[in-house]
């Protein structure tokens, strides 16, 4: 059986959501680039400019990719041979999205109940976090800002 803290968890939802939000992929970008060679109209070329210009940027500036960050949705592969100490897992995930969304200055547009008081929870909490116990001691994390 493998511990981990809840600090580890913290730290590594927060620099997830930081990154997804900072960083397109690299197979992103150049599917971007492939499409910009062989986009036809000159207009759609210069969209597509504009969007590789404007993701270089965000990555070298260390500010978001786009205004509306959404979301946070995590997909996590827990391993059913791993105990989390010092704390609660749901809860460590949620830590992990507020210092994101706090720290990496990312729009916080998450109301606590959807339903009735739709109070901005100003901290994009709570994140939907979807959980498939795997075989292994492990946990991995999908995390996508869906805006």
């Amino acid at each position: 059986m493998r511990e981990i803290h809840v600090s580890k968890i913290t730290k590594q939802v927060r620099d997830l959501f930081i990154s997804a939000n900072y960083v397109i992929g690299p197979d992103v970008l150049n599917a971007l680039r492939q499409c910009q060679e062989t986009e036809p109209s000159e207009l759609g070329q210069m969209v597509l400019d504009q969007i590789i210009k404007n993701d270089c940027l965000a990555a070298d500036e260390q500010m978001p990719i786009c205004q509306d960050t959404g979301l946070a949705v995590l997909f996590v592969e827990y391993g059913q041979d791993v105990h989390v100490v010092g704390g609660n897992f749901e809860q460590a995930v949620e830590e992990g999205v507020r210092q994101a969304y706090t720290e990496g200055y990312l729009r916080k547009s998450v109301v606590s109940d959807p339903l009735f008081a739709r109070t901005n929870s100003g901290d994009n909490t709570p994140a939907v976090i979807h959980v498939r116990i795997v075989p292994g001691e492990n946990i991995r994390f999908l995390v996508t800002p869906k805006g």
